[in-house]
């Protein structure tokens, strides 16, 4: 009698034998990390693997390429209040003489924006900018040799003008444009504190170098400063994220690079006669111009002759202007914040409101020493320097969108002519009255005005 034997049931770990299909849709249990290999030998824990690091996306370094360049080119915005007296008491200048080359300057800073956003259209951003720092370098070294007031105007006021406006805001309104679709606000917040940088970096140095060594090497320092930040920009600078093959900054959708825009003065101009059709360009043109006379045109300029007048050295007076540069840098990068957040037509309001009480102070708080009122002041006006810009800027692409950066290029025109008016004005006030303190007491007025202006601006309406 034969003795049947049960059939042996392969185990499913066994390697001779294969493994039963699964059924479709069974779901499959995990592999045990601890599970013995085909040799038997324990496995040991699976070693974790490390997430890949993100590197920064590339349009932050363009934004940090921006910052350095726009410093580089605002050493300049730092000489003319420290280079006033100096230049009155070696060529008997009148200061309505030396303020009118002044004016020339910042007008042209503001004029030139416009056809400069159209130009890096045209010719890419790298060499407008590049140009622009060589024009500054050559009109301040060119002012060492000058000896009649028509070489000033020429030098300081022509060339500099220009080469400073192919860097204005226009600059950095293009750069946000291209390289950002979210964070708009606190870019050009940090974009537009790189000009207070360059103020607090440059204005103790140049304010030592005019007192100690007169105003030669102050203006031969900011030659060599422009200059050198020309390798940088043309090494470093992209003209568009598809350059690099990359998507805008909060966006997943590489965008072609558009073609070079012929006839860039043509196209600045035809922006400017379509926008000045509408209200609100004029609105944002009036407070703007009112925010470069209150600030560059009143401040920047003025402030410290305006401190030596009542006895305070010109070191402690331009340090202060430097402390406003600091406090600059805080109060612009937290206005791009709250224009993220907020309503850019009441954050405009509230600036230039808290920016008249502060000016019609003023003149009561100049004198020999620094004390704490002027400290306040000091850092009152600081944070409110150019926290306009932020909500300016939304306000112009809520607007006026693809052209937004042309028409802002013409707003800061307006902002140049403004402070061109009061640079001029405050040094023929100064040379009729002895003092500037009408001049603070009207922008204080001004600034007022430019409050409710501000809140008659129209929101543009939402298409659906």
């Amino acid at each position: 009698m034969t003795q049947q034997t049960a059939p042996q049931t392969a185990s499913p770990t066994d390697p001779a034998v294969p493994a039963a299909p699964t059924a479709p849709g069974t779901p499959t249990a995990p592999a045990d990390p601890t599970a013995p290999d085909a040799h038997g030998t324990p496995a040991g824990p699976a070693t974790p693997v490390r997430p890949a690091r993100r590197r920064p996306h590339r349009a932050w370094s363009v934004a940090v390429v921006t910052f350095v360049t726009i410093i580089g080119a605002a050493a300049f915005n730092s000489v003319p209040g420290l280079l006033i007296g100096p230049l009155h008491e070696e060529f008997h200048w009148s200061r309505g003489t030396i303020g009118l080359a002044v004016s020339v300057n910042l007008a042209l800073y503001g004029l030139t924006a416009p056809f400069a956003a159209a130009l890096m259209d045209r010719f890419g951003i790298r060499r407008v900018v590049a140009a622009g720092l060589t024009a500054i370098s050559a009109g301040s070294l060119l002012t060492v040799w000058m000896t009649a007031a028509w070489q000033l105007v020429l030098y300081w006021g022509l060339l500099v003008g220009l080469g400073s406006g192919s860097m204005a805001l226009a600059f950095a309104a293009t750069v946000t444009n291209r390289w950002f679709t979210t964070r708009k606000g606190l870019v050009t917040g940090l974009l537009t504190a790189a000009g207070a940088s360059g103020q607090l970096v440059f204005l103790p140095l140049l304010s030592w170098l005019v007192t100690a060594h007169g105003w030669r090497p102050a203006s031969v320092t900011v030659a060599l400063a422009s200059l050198a930040v020309v390798p940088f920009v043309w090494l470093l600078l992209r003209d568009h994220p598809a350059d690099v093959g990359l998507a805008p900054y909060g966006s997943t959708e590489v965008v072609p690079k558009p073609a070079p825009v012929p006839g860039a003065a043509r196209r600045a101009v035809t922006v400017l006669l379509r926008a000045a059709r509408t209200g609100p360009f004029w609105l944002l043109a009036g407070t703007f111009a009112i925010c470069g006379a209150s600030t560059n045109g009143l401040v920047k300029t003025h402030f410290v002759p305006a401190a030596h007048d009542h006895g305070m050295p010109l070191t402690a007076a331009a340090g202060l202007l430097a402390v406003i540069g600091v406090f600059d840098v805080v109060g612009t990068v937290c206005s791009g914040w709250l224009t993220d957040r907020f309503e850019s037509r009441r954050l405009l309001a509230v600036y230039y409101a808290l920016r008249g009480i502060s000016l019609l102070f003023l003149p009561l708080l100049l004198a020999p020493a620094v004390h704490p009122p002027m400290l306040f002041f000091i850092v009152f006006y600081g944070l409110d320097w150019v926290a306009t810009v932020p909500p300016t800027l939304a306000l112009c692409r809520e607007q006026y969108g693809e052209d937004s950066a042309i028409v802002f290029g013409w707003i800061l025109a307006s902002h140049q002519v403004g402070a061109a008016v009061v640079a001029f004005l405050g040094g023929a006030a100064r040379d009729a009255f002895g003092s500037y303190d009408v001049v603070f007491y009207a922008s204080g007025a001004l600034c007022a005005v430019a409050a409710l202006m501000s809140m008659t601006i129209r929101r543009r309406p939402r298409t659906v």
